[in-house]
């Protein structure tokens, strides 16, 4: 049995007011904290709506789809977690109401139930309490935050669930963190508590007092606007924090820690802990004021109008200059502008991004920009479909191929260079079959496997070893029967599935920089380290700025 010293402890993040306050940057930021200062941390997020995962989610709908190592499709908070805490997620630190309900349904339609009666209270909200406990499992502390905004009719179940655990588990192990809105009427001149003395409400009026507020506000919070909050949240004024608009989000948990909130909850909690270490923290913020040059990078796609479709490979792209001095730039560019224009969209850019994506919408827009940067020696990095694109350009203006393309795009494609792989192993080494009526969600190639890099090549020379893991999520890959006379006209393929022998990067040794590969390694760059791939890239993309 587990003693209570050692029993895990729980954060339940909630907001109000408005969405997109920052809750995930928040509970990453308090979690980077408690971490540092040596507690194990773990970190879930459940998510209100009926998707079983957001994998067939339109990035409009949701911002980019972040992949795990053990291949699970999430929300990109996840993303927010692994760059923040050194902790890594996995299939459960991410549940939504249809994975919820999906479970509950099955054991129904089994029996398991014994002939009752099956609702959402106690069935719902007991499933929901066994995925927070079996996710937060061997952590001292368990950060779980609840998507959506107090008062939605889909968050209910959730925020009954966690009500039910801080009655079960004792308020000793339970702490309730409720974010919220303190704008700023620039015609009055006055801040306004109102919002979130109503966001407080009714999250009593569900019978859960927060413990802790952590106000938005766009300028600092006076402390009498502090003390009303506190009076009329029934929260103890110490534990009314100010979260403020900062340039830097990597500011966030000095922010934070220099208003004692990690002391707080280890207070609390009754834990021991050494003190907080924000030197890493406070590296990254020295490393973005000594950048020294500008590079314009353009990254090519159809989801350019929502910024958080490409969340993660923005912040791989930030991660890079901050290791080598420079600020990157990032332009935005339409493939269906490249389409109508021309690739003279492109000009002024250092370098080319493709990212992944699917659909054929603004598909020969992306050919013509990998065209584009391989003729003009200009840096190109192909995520994924970038990567794809990048072999059909070359099969078509290189090795004569004219006929290249996707069996994705073009089912019938005379020289189908990309294709559906039917058959190829898992993350767990198990055989996984596909075809082409499968469906869309939880069918691809995805999770962390192992890629054999050959030696010499570009890649080998960036990660500086010969063998890497990195994830995947993908259906269709580069076709085999094509790898010999695409290399007999001067592609290189410098890396290859461990299990399927499938091409995972591709490059070009008579160009100044310019490498394809089918994973998604924005995935796996943090801050502290950020990936050896992007770096290689904005270090060419400075290169040729400086030149």
């Amino acid at each position: 049995m587990t003693s209570e010293s050692s029993a895990t402890r729980y954060i339940f993040v909630t907001g109000g007011v408005v969405s997109s306050l920052g809750k995930g940057i928040a509970a990453a930021s308090l979690g980077s904290l408690l971490e540092s200062r040596g507690l194990e941390v773990s970190m879930i997020k459940l998510d209100p709506y009926l998707n079983v995962d957001a994998g067939t989610m339109s990035p409009f709908q949701h911002g980019e789809v972040y992949v795990t190592r053990d291949g699970a499709e999430t929300d990109l908070d996840l993303g927010h977690y692994e760059r923040f805490l050194k902790h890594r997620t996995s299939r459960l630190s991410n549940f939504t109401t249809g994975q919820i309900y999906n479970n509950v349904i099955s054991r129904e339609r089994r029996g398991d139930y014994l002939g009752g009666t099956v609702q959402v209270i106690p069935h719902i909200t007991d499933e929901i309490k066994r995925c927070i406990l079996e996710g937060a499992e061997g952590a001292q502390v368990c950060l779980v935050e609840i998507g959506g905004t107090v008062g939605d009719i889909e968050s209910l179940p959730f925020l009954e669930a966690i009500r039910q655990l801080g009655v079960e588990l004792g308020r000793d192990r339970v702490l309730f963190m409720h974010l919220t809105l303190v704008p700023y009427i620039s015609s009055s001149g006055e801040m306004k508590t109102k919002p979130t003395q109503h966001s407080v409400k009714e999250l009593r009026s569900i019978g859960i007092q927060p413990d802790v507020l952590v106000c938005r506000v766009d300028r600092p919070l006076p402390d009498g606007e502090r003390r009303k909050i506190a009076l009329f949240t029934n929260v103890n004024e110490r534990h009314v924090i100010a979260a403020e608009d900062v340039d830097d989000i990597y500011k966030i948990p000095s922010l934070l820690q220099a208003q004692h909130l990690d002391g707080l909850v280890i207070e609390h909690f009754g834990l021991s802990a050494g003190p907080a270490d924000l030197s890493g923290w406070g590296e990254l913020v020295a490393a973005r004021a000594r950048q020294d040059v500008d590079v314009n990078v353009a990254m090519v796609g159809k989801y350019v109008d929502l910024a958080d479709a490409y969340k993660s490979v923005n912040e791989a792209l930030a991660h890079a200059g901050l290791h080598t001095r420079t600020r990157v730039n990032i332009r935005y560019v339409d493939s269906e502008q490249i389409e109508t224009e021309g690739p003279g969209v492109l000009d002024g850019c250092d370098a080319v991004l493709v990212p992944g994506g699917f659909g054929e919408r603004g598909i020969e827009g992306k050919i013509l920009a990998a065209r584009h940067a391989r003729e003009s020696g200009i840096p190109y990095l192909g995520i994924c479909l970038g990567m794809q694109v990048a072999a059909i350009e070359f099969a078509r203006h290189v090795a004569g191929l004219t006929g290249a393309h996707s069996t994705e795009f073009q089912p019938y494609a005379t020289e189908p260079v990309i294709a559906l792989v039917t058959e190829w192993h898992d993350v767990a080494g198990g055989v996984e079959r596909r075809s082409e009526s499968s469906d869309l969600g939880g069918t691809m190639r995805l999770g962390e496997q192992r890629c054999d890099l050959v030696a010499g090549s570009l890649a080998a020379r960036l990660y500086g070893r010969e063998q890497v893991l990195e994830r995947h999520r993908h259906r269709y890959e580069f076709n085999n029967q094509y790898r010999q006379v695409l290399s007999d006209h001067g592609l290189t393929f410098s890396g290859f599935s461990v299990e399927d022998d499938l091409v995972e990067i591709l490059e070009l040794a008579d160009h100044p920089w310019f490498l394809g590969c089918q994973f998604h390694p924005e995935f796996t760059s943090t801050p502290r380290d950020g990936h050896p791939l992007f770096i290689g890239f904005v270090t060419a993309a400075r290169e040729r700025r400086t030149a």
